[in-house]
């Protein structure tokens, strides 16, 4: 399966602003977006997951449910994404079968290699720089904790980076070979850059095919 390189994480005070960010983000174009809520109930998430599966469904955008692998079956969600503290990507599989996207979080080498083994569908690697928006942040990797990591991974795993990524930054972590980014203060702050983050990260692709025309035998 081909994943989208941008995924919007969402973002709110309420459950409202989260659905309404998601109405924002798929109508700029996003094609993943990722409904994250925390301290919920568990009838608050159901209910909220529902309503975020008919509006992408309406813009055809896979939607990823943050943590609870039960309710993304239960709403025919595409996928769902797993903290280090949520639950085991091989239980997630079991529970949804081979079609659903599962991705996992990772700040180190060893946290790639075991998602990886696991059989995820992507990683979340990061954080890049300092955010506000998740607590108990691993250590910040910076450019050249991303490039010393995917050189030593070699995967074909989709790698997301992920933590305080701005506009600014996005061309130089494109250059580092990650796959795509995950943000979603960025998009939240100004959905209009959906477009520009299509712009700078189809410099991704490029890069790639260069890759793969002049790879060794």
């Amino acid at each position: 399966m081909t994943i989208p390189k941008l995924q919007y994480i969402s973002q709110g005070t309420t459950i409202k602003e989260h659905l309404e960010n998601i109405q924002k983000a798929c109508s700029a174009g996003a094609e993943l977006v990722q409904l994250r809520l925390k301290d919920v109930s568990e009838a608050s998430f159901l209910a909220a997951a529902k309503e975020a599966r008919t509006i992408t469904g309406h813009f055809q955008t896979r939607l990823i449910i943050n943590d609870n692998y039960k309710i993304a079956k239960e709403v025919k969600a595409d996928g769902v994404h797993l903290g280090q503290s949520d639950s085991d990507p091989l239980e997630a599989r079991s529970h949804l079968g081979d079609f659903y996207i599962i991705g996992g979080t990772a700040n180190t080498l060893e946290e790639c290699q075991k998602l990886i083994e696991k059989g995820v569908d992507y990683i979340g690697l990061g954080p890049f720089e300092f955010t506000t928006t998740k607590q108990n942040l691993g250590p910040l990797l910076g450019l050249e904790g991303y490039e010393a990591i995917l050189d030593e991974l070699k995967t074909e795993t989709p790698i997301f980076a992920i933590g305080g990524i701005t506009l600014e930054n996005v061309s130089e972590l494109v250059r580092t070979g990650i796959y795509g980014i995950a943000t979603s203060t960025m998009l939240t702050s100004n959905f209009n850059n959906v477009s520009k983050l299509h712009q700078l990260l189809k410099g991704n692709e490029y890069m790639e095919e260069v890759w793969k025309n002049n790879k060794p035998e």
